[in-house]
């Protein structure tokens, strides 16, 4: 195993996860060969132990991510309409920040700028949601912090129901009570 040369090119071989792996460094340089050899080794290893760089994903704007996020989301579910709010809220707050820049004392400050809007905790709750999962495993990592320092959701105060008036009792359309009426009858 090791380096040899053909014509005027050298090769590496090694092996592999009991595999051999046979190529051209492409170079005619015993010691680019080397490192070539080392570079497609390391490329390997850290393909099969599920490290990977991602350093282009990294550099992104929460805007990028948050369209590509929602173009994906719409295809999945049925309506996204508050998906779009949501992550709207994200992109108008932090969406100039690179993907790499939030952490979990933006996410903090985020919820503190939206509380100061006047929007309900539930809401900011899934707003941040979205931009957990916008981030991807970074998400995962700030979600584990926040849940840690308590700080993951705002406490949302526990509504009472409210009765209907008189107005929202009205009976429905006779369409509708015609639909109803079938219904009830074939049961």
């Amino acid at each position: 195993m090791g380096l040899f040369k053909r014509g005027d090119t050298w090769w590496y071989e090694f092996l592999f996860a009991r595999r051999r792996v046979r190529e051209s460094a492409k170079t005619t340089s015993k010691t680019m060969a080397k490192q070539a050899e080392q570079n497609r080794r390391r490329e390997l290893e850290r393909g099969f132990n599920g490290v990977e760089d991602n350093r282009e994903e990294r550099i992104r704007s929460i805007k990028e991510v948050a369209k590509d996020y929602l173009e994906d989301y719409c295809l999945r579910h049925k309506s996204g309409v508050f998906a779009r709010y949501a992550v709207g809220n994200v992109t108008r707050h932090i969406g100039a920040s690179m993907v790499v820049d939030v952490t979990d004392k933006t996410v903090r400050e985020y919820q503190t700028a939206r509380l100061k809007e006047g929007a309900a905790p539930k809401s900011i709750n899934e707003e941040v949601g979205f931009l957990l999962r916008l981030l991807g495993e970074a998400g995962d990592v700030i979600r584990m912090r926040l849940r840690r320092q308590k700080a993951l959701k705002l406490a949302v105060g526990k509504q009472i129901g409210k009765a209907y008036t008189p107005d929202e009792k009205k009976p429905c359309s006779p369409q509708r009570r015609q639909r109803g009426h079938r219904q009830s009858t074939q049961r």
